[in-house]
């Protein structure tokens, strides 16, 4: 018996299947842009305005569409669209990133403290909303271990069984609302007492937790000094939580200082 050849199946040319490839990458790459855009965003954390809520080497989860969508909540703030649709105003005390002014450029991360019409003004370091002083209980010193994200200098400096620590006086602020988090106090400082500041109609005002070291909304607009009143359509959305946390002793060529330079205590945590 003769068998009966079996015919190959044709094969594809191999310029149709980069064609395929690219277009599953285009279509990947549009769905990434989407959801970064409009539902979820990662951020990390570069400096110390918000401490003790937000360490240098925290990675975070943004919500995009807790406040509404601007041209900000694009990549690179391409003008696609105008002004702000599903705009919702945050509420007080919601930890929030937003790109700063006047350039509009740079990512910033503060705490909202005023609405549009709030009158706020600091005294001593306590804010007066409204005419109203803010609540303020001292707590517990918020002490740091040094690490190469973070170092500091006397007098806040100490060390304990051979390792190096920051100690900082810490309070318990808390907001009309019932927000309540903690802010740091490094003594006394110009920002300590301030004019008072009337929130302007499409704006809000923002403070870092680090009370005497934030750039915010206490100093007026100037590149790299302050950023006044920040418009509503620059908000970019809400922190959620912390994905991830290191100290920055991680190596990329030593794969398992990935590991000892995570801080797993601070992974999960929630506003």
């Amino acid at each position: 018996m003769t068998a009966t050849p079996i015919a190959a199946a044709p094969t594809r040319p191999a310029r149709a299947e980069w064609r395929e490839t690219l277009w599953f990458l285009v279509r990947l790459a549009i769905l990434f842009t989407l959801l970064r855009s409009f539902i979820f965003s990662p951020f990390v954390i570069p400096s110390e305005s918000m401490l003790p809520r937000l360490y240098i080497g925290d990675y975070l989860v943004v919500s995009k569409f807790s406040y509404g969508f601007s041209r900000h909540s694009l990549p690179f703030s391409v003008p696609l669209i105008p002004g702000r649709i599903l705009a919702r105003l945050p509420e007080r005390g919601d930890v929030a990133v937003f790109k700063a002014p006047p350039l509009d450029r740079e990512d910033y991360i503060k705490r909202v403290i005023g609405l549009p019409g709030d009158t706020i003004q600091l005294r001593h370091g306590q804010i007066i909303l409204n005419g109203v002083a803010v609540r303020q209980e001292p707590v517990e010193d918020f002490v740091i271990p040094a690490s190469p994200n973070y170092g500091c200098a006397a007098p806040f400096a100490e060390q304990s069984f051979g390792k190096a620590y920051c100690r900082y006086r810490q309070y318990r602020e808390t907001l009309p609302n019932g927000k309540s988090y903690a802010v740091l106090d490094r003594g006394t400082t110009a920002a300590d007492d301030t004019e008072l500041f009337t929130v302007p109609a499409g704006h809000v005002f923002m403070m870092g937790d680090n009370r005497d070291d934030s750039l915010d909304s206490r100093f007026p607009q100037i590149p790299g000094q302050g950023i006044g009143f920040v418009p509503v359509e620059n908000l970019v959305g809400r922190a959620q939580f912390t994905f991830f946390s290191t100290d920055g002793s991680a190596s990329w060529l030593l794969p398992w200082t990935w590991f000892s330079a995570a801080r797993g205590d601070r992974i999960g945590k929630g506003f």
